[in-house]
């Protein structure tokens, strides 16, 4: 699950359509793989929630009623994606990166059926599609927020692997809080799990024992904002989905993850015969990534330069990794004015100046 190429440059086609069409169908039926629990408030919740939009978009079209929640990342998800593809299913969405062996290796076996794999890079079959989000984009804001309401200046971060992925979102956190207070620092701890909240709770707390007052997460359930709830001034974010049952404090703001307009989409290319394999990494200005309702807990001001800074990020005149920036050993890595490419943030594996501590191996 770990192992996420550093070369992920050589596999990357963002925003490139390939070969591979389909022909036109009068009915589609959906499936997806959860890797937690719909119910988790977060990750998976979020994604079923686009399954629902399907369901609303097409009508009696589409079979969007097969999931699978709570599949682990590795053999059982060969066999539940072998499963499907046995029992119909015309596209199948897999939803997490530890997916993306077992999804080429079935899609190989299925070459009519198409499979997309969210969060991934390999695509070893025709019929294989990958799709991911810039949710680093989402974590420059939220770390402007964090930065700007931070009273003790130490803030966390809850990590779930060290992939790329999370990497991004820590840089892009702490680079973004730094702007905007400079003595600010970050604590992270690694959960080791997307969805745990018994692990999620444990990593909150012993950052609240650290003297952290905001906390950032890259995992899936709403454990981090239960325990912040337990120490007055103390804030966190929604991560993936609103967890607006926190509003307006501890979850100050939230990240959402908007797939329900990829879903739509692409079950529609396959009912109009538009389908191809592509590979799609999108952010806030294509809508997959929101900032959720920043609350009356957040100063006016701070608000408002949170909401500029999310509209500059959609709009594409300022991009989250633009120089001057080093890594972590004060070695450059982007000049003044330079945005670091798509293949660079896709094997991101460094923190950049100023974050303490190493990436674990």
């Amino acid at each position: 699950m770990l192992k996420r190429t550093l070369l992920a440059t050589a596999a990357l086609g963002l925003g490139l359509a390939f070969a591979g069409g389909a022909n036109a169908m009068d009915k589609v039926k959906a499936c997806f793989v959860y890797v937690g629990p719909v119910g988790d408030g977060g990750w998976t919740f979020q994604h079923d929630q686009g399954r629902l939009d399907v369901i609303a978009a097409f009508g009696d079209k589409v079979d969007a009623s097969t999931f699978q929640e709570n599949v682990p990342e590795g053999a059982d998800a060969e066999r539940v994606l072998t499963q499907m593809a046995l029992g119909g299913c015309n596209i199948i969405f897999t939803t997490s990166f530890g997916y993306m062996d077992a999804t080429n290796a079935v899609a190989a076996k299925f070459p009519d059926v198409k499979f997309e794999h969210a969060t991934g890079y390999k695509r070893d079959s025709a019929n294989v599609s990958t799709y991911n989000a810039r949710f680093y984009e989402g974590r420059a804001v939220t770390g402007t927020i964090a930065g700007r309401m931070t009273k003790s200046n130490k803030i966390g971060y809850i990590g779930s692997f060290p992939i790329p992925e999370v990497i991004q979102g820590i840089n892009a956190s702490f680079i973004h809080a730094k702007k905007v207070n400079p003595d600010v620092t970050m604590s992270i701890v690694w959960a080791y799990t997307w969805f745990d909240p018994a692990k999620e709770a444990d990593a909150a707390k012993a950052l609240i024992e650290q003297g952290v007052d905001v906390i950032l997460q890259h995992t899936d359930s709403t454990a981090p904002l239960a325990e912040a709830a337990k120490t007055p001034g103390v804030i966190g974010f929604g991560q993936a989905s609103d967890m607006a049952e926190y509003k307006p404090s501890p979850r100050v703001s939230a990240i959402i993850d908007n797939w329900g307009p990829y879903y739509v989409e692409r079950i529609g290319a396959l009912l109009d015969g538009t389908y191809e394999q592509k590979d799609t990494w999108a952010g806030i200005g294509g809508g997959e990534v929101k900032i959720g309702d920043i609350t009356e807990a957040v100063p006016a001001e701070v608000k408002a330069e949170a909401e500029a800074l999310a509209a500059s990020i959609g709009d594409g005149s300022y991009h989250p990794f633009t120089g001057p920036l080093n890594k972590q050993d004060g070695s450059p890595w982007l000049a003044d004015g330079v945005v670091a490419n798509d293949g660079e943030l896709a094997g991101m594996m460094f923190y950049v100046e100023g974050i303490v501590g190493d990436i674990p191996q």
